[in-house]
């Protein structure tokens, strides 16, 4: 069995489906995955309310799992590239890197670290088996 893998996303307010979903699908495709591989999206709460976000879960048939600045900020020392100017526009020092981990759980590590394409930033977390 394979171990769960969050794919943790940032991105600006307003970014729409199209980016998000190539950006996704060549990242994806870097890494030899498909979206099948998978577990869910993850996110700043705030973005999950995106239509860009909502479209690329419904489009990836992928649950999107959002958490607030405050529990994003709690994973800074697991973070591989915390940003200060990341914090002073969120409040956490990671978006993309921090969801991924907070939904993969205490136990996950980053197999991505976070990957910035224009206003996307994209990270995958795993969680290693029991």
């Amino acid at each position: 069995m394979n171990s769960p893998l969050w794919l943790g996303l940032g991105c600006r307010a307003g970014t729409a489906f199209g980016p998000l979903f190539e950006t996704v699908r060549c990242f994806l495709a870097a890494h030899s995955l498909t979206p099948a591989a998978l577990t869910g999206l993850a996110s700043l709460d705030r973005r999950t309310a995106e239509p860009g976000l909502i479209a690329l879960a419904a489009e990836l048939a992928l649950p999107l799992s959002g958490f607030s600045a405050t529990r994003l900020e709690q994973e800074t020392p697991r973070l591989a590239t915390p940003s200060a100017h990341v914090f002073a526009l969120t409040g956490c020092h990671g978006v993309a890197e921090a969801a991924a981990l907070a939904a993969a759980g205490p136990n996950a590590c980053l197999r991505v670290p976070r990957v910035r394409t224009g206003d996307i930033t994209l990270a995958l977390a795993e969680t290693p088996p029991s």
